[in-house]
Formats: C-alpha cells, sequence, structure tokens
C-alpha cells in the first residue's frame, strides 16, 4: 500500500514536471515565432504577431514596440500603465500605432495635432485613473529614427505622454490573430 502511494505519487510529479516542460515550449516557441496574448485595452484583446518588417516603418503602421529603459517607464511600469514582459527593462511590448515619424511636428494642447492637423481620438487627460498626475510630452519635431505612437482608447498610455520612442525597438508590424475587442 505505501509503495502504491509512493509510486502514485512520483507518477503525478512527473505529469506535473511534463506538463510545466510542455508549457514553458510553447511559450518559447510563441516569444520567438512573434506570438504575442495583448491583455491591455489599448487595442483588441487576444492573440497577435509581430511581422517582420520587410520596408521603413510608415505613419499608420501598427507596431509592436519595446518602450526604452528609462525613468518614465519604470515610473508606468510602478503605477501599473504597462505589463511585465520580456522587453529591456521588465516591459511588456506596446501594441500602438506609427501616428507621426521623424521630421512631423507633433503639437500638444488638450488634444494632439500633427504637422497642425488634429488627431482623432486624441484627448490629454492630466490625471489618471487614480487621480494621480499624468506627465505629457511638450511637443516638438519627432527626432529622425523615432516614432510618436498613438491608440484610439482614451485611457491609453502613448506617446501624449511620453514623448517619441525610439524605432530601435520596434519588433515588428502587430498583426492579428485572434482578438476580441469588446
Amino acid at each position: 500500500m505505501k509503495g502504491d502511494a509512493i509510486s502514485q505519487s512520483k507518477a503525478a510529479l512527473r505529469l506535473i514536471l511534463v506538463g510545466i516542460i510542455a508549457m514553458a515550449t510553447l511559450l518559447s516557441l510563441g516569444w520567438f515565432g512573434g506570438y504575442r496574448i495583448n491583455t491591455t485595452p489599448s487595442s483588441a484583446l487576444g492573440l497577435w504577431r509581430a511581422q517582420p518588417l520587410t520596408r521603413g516603418i510608415r505613419v499608420g503602421d501598427r507596431v509592436f514596440i519595446c518602450p526604452p529603459d528609462n525613468d518614465v517607464f519604470r515610473l508606468a511600469k510602478e503605477r501599473s500603465y504597462l505589463r511585465l514582459g520580456l522587453c529591456p527593462g521588465g516591459f511588456g511590448p506596446l501594441i500602438k500605432t506609427v501616428v507621426a515619424t521623424g521630421g512631423q511636428r507633433v503639437g500638444i494642447q488638450d488634444f494632439v495635432t500633427i504637422d497642425d492637423r488634429p488627431l482623432a481620438n486624441s484627448p490629454i487627460a492630466n490625471l489618471d485613473s487614480r487621480r494621480r498626475p499624468l506627465s505629457r510630452f511638450t511637443g516638438g519635431v519627432v527626432p529622425q529614427n523615432f516614432v510618436f505612437l498613438h491608440s484610439d482608447f482614451a485611457g491609453s498610455y502613448d506617446s501624449r505622454y511620453f514623448g517619441p520612442i525610439p524605432l530601435s525597438g520596434v519588433l515588428g508590424l502587430a498583426e492579428e490573430v485572434l482578438i476580441y475587442a469588446p
């Protein structure tokens, strides 16, 4: 009887270990295959794929991008504006739409303008959902090799608040695979 219980415990432990290894393998293959799960409301929830770039970034492209590891993004992670992930600094990649590239002029008032044209769905909030003050980008010309990012979701943490970020963080174009948009 005692031997049967030990044998069953070892079998259960082996099964759990095989399950953990299988899950880790699937997650690794998914990550290196470009698949990501989005759990933030800034873009549709679900499974996305980072398509490799075969051309330069253009306005209108929806991209996966790793934010730079700096004080602004460390505070954003601390305040839970960003998810944890495998980007430098432990950040999860962002899914955002490129609305301006190097050389374009961004204005920030109560909303965003790009080259003096209003950007739809771009009101600027002064406080986050917990009533903490939000920093805001002051506006200016987007530097070369940087992009200004936006999401139509009103509560999105995007370039309205952190400014342009380097193209070097782009992981690829964001492609919907299996999504749910409430």
